[in-house]
């Protein structure tokens, strides 16, 4: 079965039929315009995208460089601007939605350019990658404008059980564009930061277990996590080939849906994206404001509970639900939850040492070759690399056998099938459910470089909302859904694989009645004064 075809004209004109976001959205200042307006204006000719690109390295240079210094760029395209032209000079009205849009990617995914692929880390920082990943092949060939990297907690946050979400040695800490002294949540800080706080219109992140969901959550965002495989791995900094994939973050779900569209599909060079083409589409075809309506949704209550806001938050949107026509099914037990914990960090680890290495052998120019480098490397350089915390997480991971250690094997085995079949599968077949539903996270928490993080729902690296989902390799997407004392808080929904068609119409219908989002004040701390007048 082949890929379906992306209907552009389609595609357009859903995104610009996407309502405005905010008065500020319909204003000359592009930085909370969605893909369909920046479309618009470009196609009437008020805007360009060499326009658009100066605009947001200007906007970068003041809030992210100085200003509140949210330290959520860690690098801009030194050729962006020339690039903007050249997509100008070559537009015409036979385009596809993101060309001339710049994009963000998280400072794990290679580009064959001449800005770096570190993770965070100085190991990194002495070349290159060779070439772009699959995924920014993909956006390249849809004309989409590669604006810069973003800061990222280092290594994907598998470093350290005690780091602070969004800090790397290369970038130091990302801030949390709502308020400053709190966090943006990891490992994808940098990308929930900067399209948060309108330095990007849409970012790539990447996850393992929470890298999107709660960056994109703690940030106001809306994130997707894909099924594995539904998006190329190869040319990413690898924690696991059992749960990583990359995926959109966006200020809403019609750019996020959009963002998908083009970045999904199969590439030879990631053998778990063969099924990819069978199930890639547009995606924003299934924005349908009533998409709530006749959707039997099952509530998750071991996932909450563990936060006031993050609960008052959820009985809202489940009663919007209910208003909206959706059937809720409270509670739902998700079987095995608590038996996740151990398989999956078993395989995490396994994978890492395998997967790095297999990387690192693919990037010339560097000095580390293997994991082992990067343990001596980060010793030998502690005082940039590891002022705050260590590496137990390396030096675990490079105890670890091959990946045909019985140990392993049973680990996977019983992670995916306790997460999957066992977990996800059984309880929506039960229910008869089209989606689960939680809380993504508590409100952002405080930034502390000494003890690290403090999560009032969950790990965001291992457990918390997005554990299901993540081991199972199961789609899952976050949206803003209220706030706690100016901090914006989120829900989840997942699903089984390659559902989601059906995630993107629930949260799209939620989307267009809770009209949660609101742009970020850059408050000093909760209750304070904005740190600067910009917004």
């Amino acid at each position: 079965m082949n890929r379906p075809a992306v209907h552009l004209a389609a595609l357009v004109a859903a995104l610009l039929a996407a309502p405005a976001l905010s008065a500020e959205a319909a204003s000359p200042d592009p930085a909370y315009a969605s893909i369909g307006q920046l479309q618009q204006r470009m196609d009437a000719g008020t805007l360009d995208s060499r326009g658009l690109t100066q605009s947001l390295l200007e906007r970068i240079q003041r809030i992210d460089r100085s200003g509140p210094a949210l330290r959520a760029v860690i690098e801009t395209n030194p050729d962006a601007l020339e690039l903007a032209s050249t997509l100008d000079a070559q537009r015409t009205k036979a385009r596809g939605p993101l060309y001339g849009i710049p994009v963000l990617l998280k400072d794990n995914i290679d580009t064959g350019d001449r800005m770096l692929t570190t993770a965070g880390s100085l190991a990194l920082a002495d070349a290159p990658a060779p070439r772009d990943a699959g995924l920014v092949e993909r956006l390249r060939k849809a004309g989409a404008l590669i604006l810069g990297k973003t800061n990222l907690s280092e290594w994907a946050n598998f470093r350290s059980n005690h780091a602070s979400s969004g800090w790397s040695g290369r970038g130091g800490q990302t801030k949390n564009p709502y308020v400053l002294d709190r966090n943006p949540c990891g490992s994808s800080a940098g990308s929930g930061a900067a399209v948060a706080a309108g330095l990007a219109t849409v970012a790539i992140g990447s996850e393992t277990d929470g890298s999107i969901i709660c960056p994109a959550a703690m940030n106001g965002i809306v994130g997707i996590k894909p099924t594995l495989g539904l998006v190329s791995r190869s040319g990413i900094v690898p924690i696991s080939h059992s749960q990583d994939t990359a995926g959109p973050m966006a200020r809403n779900v019609t750019d996020a849906a959009a963002l998908l569209s083009v970045i999904a599909g199969s590439d030879p060079r990631d053998p778990a994206s063969a099924e990819a083409d069978r199930h890639a589409t547009d995606y924003t075809r299934f924005l349908d404001p009533n998409g709530l309506k006749g959707k039997r949704i099952g509530v998750v209550r071991q996932l909450a509970g563990a936060e006031p806001n993050a609960d008052r938050v959820l009985e809202q949107s489940i009663a919007l639900m209910k208003a909206q026509g959706a059937i809720i099914v409270d509670p739902v037990t998700l079987p095995h939850l608590a038996e996740l914990g151990k398989p999956e960090i078993t395989v995490l680890l396994y994978d890492f040492k395998h997967d790095i290495n297999a990387y690192l052998a693919g990037r010339s120019g560097l000095k580390v070759k293997t994991l082992a480098d990067l343990i001596a490397f980060n010793r030998a350089h502690a005082t940039q690399e590891m002022p705050w915390f260590g590496q137990e997480l390396f030096e675990q991971a490079e105890q670890q056998g091959p990946l045909s250690d019985k140990a392993y094997v049973d680990a996977l085995a019983k992670a995916k099938r306790l997460s999957g079949p066992q977990g996800i599968d059984a309880a929506l077949k039960a229910h008869h459910l089209d989606a689960l539903l939680a809380p993504s996270w508590g409100p952002a928490f405080m930034t502390d470089p000494v003890l690290g993080d403090h999560i009032v729902s969950g790990d965001p690296t291992v457990g918390g909302a997005s554990q299901p989902a993540a081991v199972a390799g199961y789609p899952s997407i976050t949206v803003p859904a209220g706030w706690a004392h100016g901090l914006p808080v989120g829900i989840v929904l997942f699903g089984a694989k390659w559902s989601e068609p059906t995630l993107i119409s629930i949260a799209y219908g939620f989307e267009q009645h809770a009209k949660a989002w609101q742009p970020p004040q850059f408050l000093e701390t909760v209750g304070g004064k904005p740190a600067t007048s910009m917004r």
